[in-house]
This record gives C-alpha cells, sequence and structure tokens, in this order.
C-alpha cells in the first residue's frame, strides 16, 4: 500500500512539472513505452540524420518519429558490439558493472534490470525479437526471441516454455507481427513496456525478397576512406580483419554461391557458405535466384575476363554489400511505420513514448570496414530518435552527449520511478523537456572482447569535440579533432599544439574510470 501510495504522488508530482502539458483526455495516466530496436543500423543510413545517403536511401517512417519528436545528433553506445549493449541498455550500467562485457557471455538475470521495477509498479513487459544474453528473458509478461543471432528467413523463435518454434516469413516482419498481436492481447488496463527488437540489418545484409534490387539503379556514394591505408593512427589499426577488401566473404556476404562459380576461382575469404540461403524453401529459393542469379554471372564473366583490377573488386564489393545493407534496412523502416500506424489507429499515440535507437552504429565502408567494435565514429555513434507528445518539441534537434546507460533510467523516470542506486546513466526526460542545465560534458567508453576481428581491447574517453583512446595492448595513445579531422584520419596525440587539450582529456579520462569503477586495464 505504502509503495502505491508513493508511486501517486510521483505522478502527481509530474503533473505538476508539466509533463502532461499538451496531451488530450489521458494526461493522468503513466505513458506507454514503446521501445523500436535494430542491429547495426548506422546513422548514416537513417535519413533524419543526412549525410550522403539520405537522399540515396530514405527512411520515411524512422524520419516520422525525428519530425514529430526529436533526433539526437551525439547518441554513443558504451561498448560498441551487439550482447553488450542490450546488457547496457537493461542496467543502466557500464559492462563491467553489469558483468556482460563480451558476446558469448550469460547475462547474470539476478541483478537490477529495468524491467523488473516496470513490471513490478503496473507495467505490462515485452520483449520480441533479437535478444542475444544467452540466458532466458525475465521481468517480460511475455517474450518470444531469437536464438543468439536468429536467423533471417523462416526463423525459429524461443517460446516462453522454452520450445523452439519455425516460423515461415522474414525475420523483421515476423518480429513486427508478433509485437502486434502482443499489443492487441495484452493486459489493457495497464500501461504497457514493449521491446521491438530486429535482426535487422545485422550481417548477413539479407533483404526481405520483395525488396531485393531496391537499390541497382541508385548510385550509392563512395567514402572518401574506403581505401584507408590507416597512417597516423594506431598501429593495430592495419591488423583488422573486417575489411571490404580482404574480410568480405564471397559466399556468406556478397551472395556469390560456390555453385554458380564454375571454372572462376575467386580470391579468398570463403569460409562460411550460405547459412541464410539454406533456409529458404524453394520458392523463396527461386526469387533469390532470379535476382542475384543474372548479375553473379556477369560478374563472374567479367572478372574472368580480367575487367577488375585490385580496387575495382573492392568497389564492386562495396556495392554489393551496400544494396544489400539498404535493402534490409527497408524492411526495419515499414515495421516502424506499421508500429506507429498501430498507435494511431488505436487511440494509443498521444499517451506513448515511442524511441528508435540500435545496439551500435555500423561502418558502411568508412575506413575500408563492414562491422563495428572500434570507438570511431561511425560504430560508436548509435542512432536515438523520440517522439513524446506534448513533451518533445517536434523537430527538436539535442546536440548533448547521450549514452545507451542513460536509456534504463529515462524509462523509469516516464513511468515515474525512482532510479536505482545501481544506475550509472543518467535520465534523458530533462533533455526531452529542453533543459541541459548541468549536463554530462564528456563519455567513457570501454571495448572488452577479446581479438574478434582483430580489434583490440581499447577505451576512451569523447567530448564534444575531441577523442582519446587507449589502446592498453601497444600502449598507444590517439586523439582525435573531431571539429578539423571528422573523418579520423589522423591522431593529434604527438602534435605539441594539441598538448592542453591532451592533458585535459587524459585527466577526464582518469576521472570517468574512477567514477564508472573500472577495472585495471588488460595486461599488456
Amino acid at each position: 500500500m505504502q509503495e502505491k501510495t508513493q508511486i501517486r504522488v510521483a505522478f502527481i508530482m509530474l503533473l505538476l512539472l508539466g509533463f502532461g502539458a499538451g496531451r488530450s483526455g489521458t494526461a493522468a495516466e503513466r505513458p506507454n513505452i514503446l521501445f523500436l530496436f535494430s542491429d547495426d543500423h548506422a546513422v548514416n543510413a537513417i535519413s533524419a540524420y543526412g549525410g550522403p545517403l539520405a537522399n540515396v536511401a530514405p527512411t520515411p517512417n524512422i524520419d516520422r518519429i525525428a519530425r514529430e519528436g526529436a533526433v539526437f545528433l551525439n547518441s554513443f553506445c558504451a561498448n560498441s558490439i551487439c550482447g553488450p549493449s542490450r546488457a547496457n541498455i537493461l542496467t543502466g550500467k557500464h559492462s563491467h558493472k553489469n558483468g556482460f562485457m563480451r558476446n558469448g557471455n550469460s547475462f547474470d538475470q539476478s541483478q537490477w534490470t529495468v524491467a523488473r521495477d516496470l513490471q513490478s509498479n503496473g507495467y505490462n513487459t515485452a520483449v520480441i525479437g533479437k535478444w542475444h544474453l544467452k540466458s532466458n528473458p525475465v521481468h517480460f509478461d511475455h517474450w518470444e526471441v531469437f536464438p543468439g543471432q536468429g536467423s533471417y528467413y523462416n526463423p525459429v523463435f524461443i517460446q516462453p516454455d522454452g520450445s523452439r518454434k519455425a516460423f515461415n516469413g522474414y525475420a523483421t516482419d515476423l518480429t513486427t507481427e508478433k509485437a502486434v498481436a502482443w499489443l492487441d492481447s495484452r493486459d489493457k488496463s495497464k500501461p504497457f513496456f514493449l521491446m521491438c527488437q530486429h535482426k535487422a540489418p545485422h550481417r548477413t545484409f539479407a533483404p526481405a525478397l520483395r525488396h531485393l534490387g531496391s537499390f541497382d539503379q541508385v548510385e550509392i556514394p563512395e567514402p572518401s576512406s574506403l581505401f584507408d591505408t590507416y597512417e597516423n593512427r594506431s598501429r593495430t589499426l592495419a591488423n583488422n580483419e573486417m575489411e571490404i577488401d580482404r574480410h568480405f566473404d564471397w559466399a556468406y556476404d556478397a551472395k556469390v554461391r560456390k555453385d554458380e562459380r564454375g571454372d572462376v576461382t575467386l580470391p579468398k575469404p570463403d569460409r562460411y557458405g550460405t547459412p541464410e540461403y539454406n533456409r529458404m524453401n524453394d520458392k523463396q529459393k527461386a526469387k533469390w535466384d532470379a535476382h542475384f542469379g543474372p548479375k553473379n554471372q556477369k560478374f563472374l564473366a567479367d572478372y574472368k575476363s580480367g575487367k577488375f583490377n585490385d580496387q575495382d573488386l573492392v568497389r564492386w564489393k562495396y556495392r554489393r554489400y551496400m544494396r544489400n545493407y539498404l535493402s534490409t534496412v527497408k524492411a526495419v523502416d515499414e515495421s516502424v511505420g506499421r508500429m506507429l500506424q498501430y498507435l494511431d489507429d488505436n487511440g494509443l499515440a498521444e499517451n506513448t513514448i515511442v524511441i528508435y535507437s540500435s545496439d551500435q552504429g555500423f561502418f558502411l565502408g568508412e575506413h575500408g570496414w563492414y562491422d563495428k567494435r572500434w570507438m570511431f565514429e561511425e560504430s560508436f555513434r548509435m542512432p536515438f530518435l523520440v517522439r513524446w507528445p506534448g513533451v518533445i518539441e517536434p523537430g527538436s534537434r539535442p546536440k548533448e552527449l547521450i549514452q545507451n546507460i542513460d536509456y534504463a533510467p529515462t524509462f523509469l523516470e516516464v513511468a515515474g520511478l525512482d532510479a536505482s542506486n545501481e544506475i550509472q546513466g543518467k535520465s534523458l526526460v530533462p533533455l526531452f523537456r529542453g533543459d541541459a542545465k548541468d549536463w554530462r560534458e564528456s563519455l567513457y567508453y570501454a571495448y572488452y572482447e577479446l581479438g574478434e576481428h582483430a580489434v583490440p581491447q581499447h577505451f576512451g574517453v569523447r567530448t564534444q569535440n575531441h577523442k582519446l583512446i587507449y589502446f592498453p595492448i601497444t600502449d598507444e595513445w590517439n586523439l582525435f579533432d573531431l571539429q578539423r579531422d571528422p573523418g579520423e584520419m589522423k591522431s593529434v596525440h604527438a602534435d605539441p599544439a594539441y598538448r592542453r587539450t591532451r592533458e585535459e582529456l587524459a585527466a577526464e579520462f582518469i576521472r570517468l574510470r574512477e567514477l564508472y569503477e573500472a577495472p585495471p586495464f588488460p595486461k599488456k
């Protein structure tokens, strides 16, 4: 009884503070929370962020959230890899504090999560789609999640009883359909917290069959650093294994199967085969083959005739990669549109906060890369778009530094609940209201994976204008002036002109590590 009284008092305070201003009919109700989440969606592939692909590959439904709400221009992850990012979001803590430091860990479900407090305080909770935390979800009234990474075609979903069931169709569509079905069947006497989480556009960048060829007639702009030689920065960069040139698999990534090649021998690598193609039924394979077959035969003939030099081959793979990646995004954007339409059709839009985000960013050819992990901008930056009618000024473009550890305290404040003392993030609600007073001026980053894609563990601090990265394995420091060098092509750590900036960032790096109680660096 005392707890319920505290909640009622909290809502009265929220109303007095003006959170309900401008809402129609249901201002006293706790808002629903719709969290729309994708995997590896780069901000450069969301037209609301602008950039070179904005006119080439528009995302109108995601852009609607920005138009009717806000797009945060400086949104970042705490650890640029799939599972750890999800753990950051659920706990509001950095990886070393929640224990999920790298993919392959098992999420400790006994620790505090935002789902626990929302569920225990009257929210109907659900998570559907990609989970990737190894242990099954808890504190959700309903869940259906992919095992591991999940599959694009005819995927398996783990059911709440632990069984596994395959469904015919495309993962993004099925995740959306299951999310809508749950919204229809939920306890409508309660507000809801729904995490609708897509596999797409994660590697292998496999589009819905209806979207094959969507960008075949479009000229994809080439990033200026596509042929980066990794000079003037940490020597660890040159050892990477995520280059479109040297590491993009022919069958797995480029969709050129071995059985199509005849007597043509392509350069390595070709390691993983075609697991997604193998999952298709005959009808699905026929559509796939009708699209890729003729294109692959032309490529193979041109390659055999000697048409491609080394750079031509990289450019061909880049275009194939980008057309598939952007085509995979299309179904995600359609899903967002369907979810927004559901809110409209069911009278839920005015009292639902909608967030679109992704677990981290992704390289779309910048530095010659196609993955994530690094603290460089394309990987470190993650999308965050939010709509909350009556609270967020439509068309806002906040520039404050935010991070995915901020999501949990934000959900709590939206629900009128106090934040756990364990949380290391900050609620974004003041920023939603346009109040940036006493907001943070820097972010801490830590990458703990053990060498996958040959990306070493590294740690750093970012401010509005600069970034400092430390590479323990080589004991190197890189410093970037993000205003003069937004592409991060040259470290100025040794430049005497940056001595004061270097000292200030080093001191801030130490302060953040102490604040977050970060563990010692790994031994060299």
